[in-house]
């Protein structure tokens, strides 16, 4: 079935910038998008996806009420949505492997609304920018492909993407939103930055730079904090030259909750 915009079957453009002119309604949301401010999102229900993962909800988790990420540059945040349930999928691609993360958006989904009765699913796609490499571009592309090919309708509701993200300031390209959020119950999307990334920060970012050879795609467009980011998760790299030997023992899990403050508990270790 069809990726479709109001309604309408997408044809598949050379651009993004291409797909909003034909569609005025996702030109506007994206200007709406852009146009926000920033909102400093506590740790209080909040379950931060890093670069490379995926989370799933719905309204009816007592813990978790708000999805986000950022540090975005050619990456692209993903939201999800079924409207009859409300459940709700947040992923952070950096295309590595569109071709399997989008069917896994899509089985993470159904697997909270085999019994929805009515609804339609929404896709959200924010981040990347003009950049020299069109990395981007291609991710942009491939996202938009890919959903395209999926069998179920998907309505595309947000393009805020590449050239319709992009801000140029001397010279140099820049994208214009890095990070959003959705709350869960209201199924708003907004901008955001996080302080709080757990839990384990360092761990979950050391995975994601252990995959991928390359430190940034686009280091001059990287939030300030980025240089601090990587130098500590190479030092927990270095701590932990095989983390899951050692923080993995017997390839156990370790197991997290929300506490009655909203901050995030440890309640198990390898070995207990």
């Amino acid at each position: 079935m069809p990726l479709l915009v109001d309604g309408r079957r997408v044809r598949l453009p050379r651009s993004a910038a291409e797909l909003v002119r034909a569609h005025p309604l996702l030109e506007e949301r994206a200007r709406l998008l852009r146009g926000q401010s920033v909102q400093q999102v506590g740790p209080q229900g909040l379950l931060y996806v890093q670069q490379r993962e995926l989370a799933v909800t719905s309204p009816k988790d007592g813990s978790i009420s708000i999805l986000g990420s950022d540090d975005a540059t050619t990456c692209h945040i993903v939201i999800l949505r079924h409207t009859g349930n409300g459940a709700t999928c947040l992923t952070h691609c950096d295309g590595t492997d569109t071709k399997a993360e989008v069917p896994l958006i899509m089985s993470s989904i159904k697997s909270f609304s085999e019994h929805a009765q009515c609804g339609r699913l929404e896709v959200h796609l924010v981040g990347g920018f003009s950049d020299d490499r069109q990395l981007s571009q291609k991710l942009t592309h491939q996202l938009l492909s890919e959903f395209d090919k999926q069998d179920d309708d998907i309505h595309l509701v947000t393009l805020c993407v590449t050239e319709l993200n992009d801000r140029e300031e001397n010279e140099n390209h820049f994208p214009i939103i890095y990070g959003i959020a959705v709350n869960i119950k209201t199924a708003e999307i907004y901008r955001a930055s996080f302080q709080d990334r757990g839990p384990e920060e360092q761990l979950r970012a050391a995975r994601a730079l252990a995959g991928g050879p390359n430190l940034s795609t686009s280091p001059l467009a990287e939030p300030p904090h980025f240089v601090e980011h990587i130098r500590s998760t190479l030092m927990f790299l270095k701590k932990f030259p095989s983390p899951a030997n050692i923080l993995f023992p017997g390839n156990k899990a370790l197991l997290y909750k929300k506490n009655e403050d909203g901050l995030w508990e440890k309640i198990s270790s390898p070995g207990s």
